[in-house]
């Protein structure tokens, strides 16, 4: 990517705006909940290490364990909304198999990305939550190619908590209802919001289920414990988001192509170990689900994929203004277990599909990621993050077979894969100001050393992995 040419002048323009919008934006912490800040009574800084949403101090991980219930009741509402400009190596198409303006929509663009409404805070003394509502304004093409913009439930998480302390002992205990296996977590090890939490950035294409592949489909309870800030520990299951928990689902949208029906509940568990010591705190963890998911959702009856997922994590962090650190590792092996082996599909003219051999029993899907942010004065941040993706290849998900001078044959970029595998790595840079406490502007660059199997040519039509590295520009605010 010439990056100069990126400075020029549409994105110059953008970065001035963000500049000028964060100086009309009323104080709160970057991407926190002003709710919260107004019921605390606190700086940002308080709950968000550094100031830097989402990760979470000490004592932002005690506010969400006992319930979001810290303080006085108050005005529950914020809102918040992200303007972005989005910069794709490479969007050049393939022998007119691929239509740019579906696979990189707006890219090289300013566009407002999305918005979300919050409902925040404290109910009575043991009951709160946290309740966002998001629009997308780049959720779906309609049949005419357009894109179309949907307002869908986003993160939720609704706690009872009490709390038990003395000179002798510290025990939380609670339950939460959610709708996203992760996001009750305290801690920014696990998916929900450990990495790439700002709408529009980039990572692998192939992901464990685990790390997203629920979120706002599902519809969770469950109980937990942490005791003497030492042990904390937590059960849960997850049903389909549908009935009388729609509301807790972002709804079948057939445009969208990403409902997931599961059948039953299906467990979640989490365990983890924690110590503070003076400005220091760290945690060490582990957590997985078992999930039986309709191959379908059209048609959510007979055999199931079932999806064993296990993840470790670990976290680190050092407070002491002006500096903060936050390290994060996170681990997740994933067995995918399928409902029944089968081949791509042929039409009748045989023009589509590949026709290639059954699929094996099952496949194997691992993924790390890595990250380290640093704030100085809750003001200038960065962080460096690292991806790797590795797993069993599958020729299902081959697309090199099909004749790219036929249009309609392939799968498209950048998704394409020669060999089947979801082999993916890569690395993250960001930095971050925080003029107010209620804006943050960002600037990302992901790089790809290796994509969808491959360096070079990894979808057998010439795409190479660097071709996805991206720049991100935003500015995130919040009143």
């Amino acid at each position: 990517m010439d990056l100069a040419r990126f400075l020029g002048s549409r994105a110059l323009r953008f970065a001035l705006l963000c500049v000028s919008t964060a100086s009309l934006l009323s104080p709160l912490a970057a991407q926190a909940v002003p709710a919260f800040a107004r019921q605390t009574g606190q700086n940002c800084v308080a709950c968000h290490a550094g100031g830097n949403f989402p990760d979470l101090t000490p004592y932002g991980r005690i506010f969400k364990l006992t319930g979001y219930t810290i303080g006085e009741r108050a005005l529950p509402l914020s809102a918040m909304a992200v303007a972005s400009y989005n910069k794709t190596n490479n969007t050049s198409e393939v022998g007119g198999l691929v239509d740019v303006t579906a696979t990189y929509p707006k890219d090289g663009n300013v566009i407002f990305s999305t918005a979300s409404l919050f409902l925040a805070g404290k109910v009575t003394d043991n009951i709160g939550g946290f309740v966002q509502i998001t629009y997308n304004n780049y959720d779906h093409q309609n049949e005419d190619s357009h894109w179309v913009g949907h307002t869908v439930s986003d993160n939720l998480d609704i706690r009872y908590a009490d709390r038990l302390i003395d000179p002798k002992q510290d025990l939380i205990f609670g339950a939460t209802m959610n709708n996203n296996p992760g996001v009750q977590d305290p801690w920014n090890s696990t998916p929900a919001w450990g990495y790439n939490v700002v709408p529009g950035s980039t990572g692998p294409a192939a992901t464990p289920l685990l790390a997203g592949g629920l979120a706002q489909n599902v519809a969770g309870a469950g109980a937990y414990v942490y005791w003497d800030r030492t042990i904390y520990a937590e059960l849960s299951g997850y049903a389909t988001a549908n009935g009388v928990w729609s509301f807790m689902s972002h709804g079948f949208n057939t445009g969208r192509g990403d409902q997931q029906i599961v059948k039953g509940t299906n467990p979640y568990w989490r365990l983890a170990l924690t110590r503070e010591w003076g400005p220091h705190n760290a945690m060490i963890g582990t957590f997985g689900m078992n999930t039986d998911l309709y191959p379908d959702a059209n048609d959510p009856s007979g055999p199931t994929d079932r999806f064993r997922d296990i993840g470790f994590d670990a976290q680190y962090q050092y407070l002491l203004d002006p500096h903060t650190v936050t390290a994060t590792a996170t681990y997740i092996t994933e067995k995918h277990i399928y409902a029944s082996t089968e081949s791509a599909p042929l039409d009748p003219d045989g023009s589509l599909g590949l026709g290639l051999p059954d699929t094996s029993g099952s496949d194997k899907l691992d993924m790390f990621r890595a990250k380290v942010s640093y704030v100085y004065q809750a003001k200038y941040g960065g962080s460096l993050s690292f991806f790797n993706v590795t797993g069993s290849a599958n020729t299902a998900l081959q697309t090199a077979a099909n004749d790219p001078n036929n249009p309609g044959t392939v799968v498209g970029e950048p998704l394409g894969s020669l060999n089947g595998s979801p082999a993916t790595r890569g690395w993250t840079a960001e930095a971050t100001w925080t003029p107010l406490q209620n804006a943050r502007i960002g600037l990302q660059y992901t790089w790809f050393n290796k994509f969808n199997g491959g360096t070079n040519n990894y979808d057998g039509f010439g795409r190479n992995a660097s071709d996805n590295n991206t720049l991100f520009l935003y500015v995130w605010g919040a009143i």
